[in-house]
């Protein structure tokens, strides 16, 4: 039986991605809207959560737009080499 994890027919992780990067695409969306086009609320809906940020919420949304991103870089790992090990010598 093939490991799960590595199972080529499974599109788990490959749909996570999928989703995760739309999600930063909004939440970037919305970091734009509030900085460049200086609109003073922007209505934000992931498919996950449906939320009201103003301009005074930017720095929570790059906070989320980093969490995000760093989950995109972990979805990556794990679909390219079905995640990764961190190993750190003895002294």
């Amino acid at each position: 039986m093939a490991d799960i994890c590595c199972d080529p027919t499974d599109t788990f992780w490959s749909d996570q991605l999928a989703a995760a990067k739309i999600s930063a695409a909004k939440i970037q969306a919305a970091i734009d809207a509030l900085t460049i086009g200086g609109v003073q609320t922007y209505r934000l809906s992931t498919g996950q959560t449906d939320q009201s940020v103003t301009k005074f919420n930017l720095p929570g949304l790059n906070a989320v737009l980093n969490s995000t991103l760093n989950r995109i870089a972990t979805l990556q790992a794990r679909i390219g080499g079905c995640g990764t090990t961190h190993v750190v010598p003895n002294s």
